[in-house]
C-alpha cells in the first residue's frame, strides 16, 4: 500500500511539473532547425545569449539533440548537439526548433 501511494504521488508531481512549462516538458529529444529565413542560418552559440560567440551556422533541416533549455531575458535558449557530430555542443534559440 505504501509503495503504491508513493508511486502515485511521484507520478502526480511529475505530471504537474510537465504541465507547468510545456516547452521544457517537450525540450528533450530530436529536433530540426525550422523557420530560418532565406539563405540565413541559425547561429549555434557558445552560451545562452547573443553576447556569446557563434560556433557554427545551421541551415533549416539540421537535426539536433536538445539536452536542456533555460530562459535568458526574453528568449528560451537550448543546449544542443548535432545529431551527426554529438561532440559539437552549443546553444540555439528555442523559437527555431521543431520536434521530430
Amino acid at each position: 500500500m505504501r509503495k503504491a501511494f508513493w508511486s502515485a504521488l511521484a507520478a502526480v508531481m511529475l505530471l504537474s511539473c510537465m504541465e507547468a512549462d510545456p516547452a521544457m516538458a517537450a525540450s528533450l529529444g530530436s529536433f530540426e532547425v525550422h523557420g530560418v529565413e532565406g539563405d540565413d542560418m541559425l547561429k549555434m552559440r557558445g552560451g545562452p545569449g547573443i553576447g556569446y560567440s557563434v560556433i557554427v551556422g545551421l541551415p533549416n533541416g539540421t537535426v539536433l539533440r536538445v539536452h536542456s533549455c533555460q530562459q535568458t531575458g526574453g528568449t528560451r535558449w537550448c543546449e544542443v548537439s548535432l545529431e551527426r557530430a554529438r561532440g559539437l555542443r552549443g546553444y540555439v534559440s528555442w523559437a527555431y526548433l521543431r520536434k521530430l
